[in-house]
C-alpha cells in the first residue's frame, strides 16, 4: 500500500513538473492589411511547429471586434515564427512589399504578443529573381541518377578559379541544398553566397564543391535516417548516394584529393542532421564535417547511433549554431559534440560555436561559412580572408 502511494504522489509530481513545465503565449493582432473581397484566414509558422505555413493547430480565431487571437502553450524557449494566409505564396512582408525577417520571442513566463501585419506578399509583384553564381559554378547534371532513392537531381560544382590553368588536385567539400548555396534564382529563401565568399579567397586556398539539391517534398525524409511523423526515413540511401555513386563519379571526373583526410561534408539544419549521420556511418570516406544549426530535435536516435559509433581521434566536426534559433538547438548541439568529445576527438577538432542573436536562416550560414572554411583548411591570414571576416557576425566559442 506504502508503495502504491509513493507511486501514485511521483506520478503526480511528474506531471505537476510537466504542467508547470509549459507556458502560456496568447498571440493577438493588431492593424492587419486588409485582403479585398476575401475571408481571411490566418496562421502562424514557426519553429514550434515544422514551418507548416497552414497549421490548422496554429490558425489564429476571429473575434467579433475582427481582431484574431491564439492561445500556444510552449516550454520555456526563443521562437521564430512569421503569419501567413494558409501558404507561403501569401505570408506577411512590409508595406512595400518586401520580405521580412521572422519575428522571434523569448518566452520566461506567461506572456501576450500583439501582432501588426502591414502587407500581404501576394498582393504585390513578385521581385524579379537574378541569377548569382559566379563563372566558377557548373551544373554537373540537371538529372543526376540516385538508384539507391530511385530518383534523379540536379547536381552543382564549384572549381577553383585555377582549376583550368593548374595540374594539382583539390580537397572537396558535399553539401546539401544546392539550390540555396550558389544562385539566387534557384534558391527558395536566399543563398548562403559560397561561391562569392570563395571567389574572394586566393586560387590556392580555393577547394571544390559540389552541392546536390534537395528534394523538395522528400526533403526531410531524405535528410532524416529515421522514420518520423513525416514519412519513412530515407536518409541512409541518401548518404549511400553520396559514397557509392556521386563521390566516385566527381574522383573519376575532376582532379580532387579522394582521401577521408581532403574528404567533407556540410549542411544546415536537415542538412546539418545528415551530414553528421553521414560521417557518423563513413568516417573513413568523411574526414571532416560542418555541422550547421543541426535539427537533431527530430531525429533523438542519432545520439545512440553516435554512442555506439568508432571515430578516429583525427576526426574534425566543426558545431555551430545560433542563440536565437528555436527550442532547444544550442542544448542538442552541445550533447552531440559532448558525445564526440567522450570519444577522444579533441577540442580543437570539435569546436563548438553559438552565434550570439542568430536565427535560423541563410544569412546566418553565409557568416558562419568562413569560420568553418577557415578551420577546415587554415592558411596563413590574407587580405581577401582579413576582409571577408570582418564582414562576419561576431560569435562566442563555447
Amino acid at each position: 500500500m506504502r508503495k502504491k502511494i509513493i507511486f501514485c504522489a511521483f506520478l503526480l509530481f511528474g506531471q505537476n513538473f510537466l504542467l508547470f513545465g509549459q507556458l502560456k503565449v496568447t498571440f493577438k493582432t493588431g492593424k492587419i492589411q486588409p485582403v479585398n473581397g476575401l475571408s481571411v484566414h490566418l496562421f502562424l509558422a514557426g519553429d514550434f511547429n515544422n514551418w507548416n505555413p497552414g497549421d490548422t493547430a496554429s490558425e489564429l480565431v476571429k473575434n467579433n471586434d475582427g481582431s484574431y487571437q491564439l492561445l500556444k502553450v510552449l516550454p520555456k524557449g526563443i521562437y521564430n515564427f512569421k503569419i501567413t494566409r494558409g501558404n507561403w505564396q501569401t505570408v506577411e512582408c512590409t508595406a512595400l512589399g518586401k520580405a521580412i525577417e521572422n519575428r522571434n520571442f523569448t518566452l520566461l513566463h506567461d506572456t501576450t504578443i500583439n501582432l501588426n501585419i502591414a502587407g500581404w506578399q501576394d498582393n504585390f509583384k513578385p521581385e524579379e529573381k537574378k541569377h548569382t553564381a559566379s563563372a566558377q559554378v557548373h551544373i554537373i547534371n540537371e538529372k543526376f541518377d540516385m538508384p539507391q532513392l530511385g530518383r534523379q537531381r540536379r547536381v552543382w560544382i564549384y572549381l577553383p578559379a585555377d582549376y583550368e590553368s593548374s595540374k594539382r588536385k583539390y580537397p572537396v567539400i558535399y553539401m546539401h541544398d544546392g539550390q540555396n548555396l550558389f544562385d539566387e534564382f534557384t534558391s527558395g529563401y536566399g543563398e548562403w553566397g559560397i561561391d562569392e565568399i570563395m571567389d574572394k579567397l586566393p586560387a590556392k586556398d580555393q577547394c571544390i564543391i559540389v552541392g546536390i539539391d534537395h528534394g523538395g517534398e522528400y526533403r526531410i525524409t531524405e535528410y532524416d535516417p529515421y522514420d518520423s511523423k513525416y514519412g519513412k526515413g530515407r536518409g541512409d540511401d541518401y548518404v549511400d548516394f553520396l559514397v557509392k555513386t556521386l563521390k566516385p563519379y566527381v574522383d573519376q571526373h575532376y582532379r580532387t584529393e579522394a582521401d577521408v583526410r581532403h574528404t567533407s561534408i556540410a549542411g544546415s539544419s536537415m542538412g546539418g542532421l545528415i551530414s553528421m549521420y553521414a560521417i557518423l556511418k563513413y568516417p573513413d570516406v568523411f574526414g571532416n564535417a560542418g555541422i550547421f544549426s543541426p535539427a537533431f530535435w527530430i531525429a533523438p536516435d542519432i545520439y545512440s547511433y553516435a554512442q555506439q559509433q568508432t571515430m578516429g581521434k583525427k576526426a574534425r566536426i566543426y558545431f555551430v549554431c545560433g542563440d536565437a534559433e528555436g527550442p532547444g538547438v544550442v542544448e542538442n548541439m552541445k550533447k552531440m559534440a559532448a558525445i564526440m568529445k567522450a570519444k577522444g576527438i579533441s577540442e580543437k577538432n570539435s569546436p563548438e560555436v553559438i552565434v550570439k542573436g542568430a536565427q535560423h536562416n541563410e544569412k546566418q550560414w553565409n557568416g558562419d561559412f568562413l569560420g568553418f572554411y577557415e578551420w577546415l583548411s587554415p592558411t596563413q591570414p590574407s587580405p581577401e580572408r582579413e576582409g571577408l571576416k570582418a564582414k562576419k557576425i561576431k560569435k562566442s566559442p563555447l
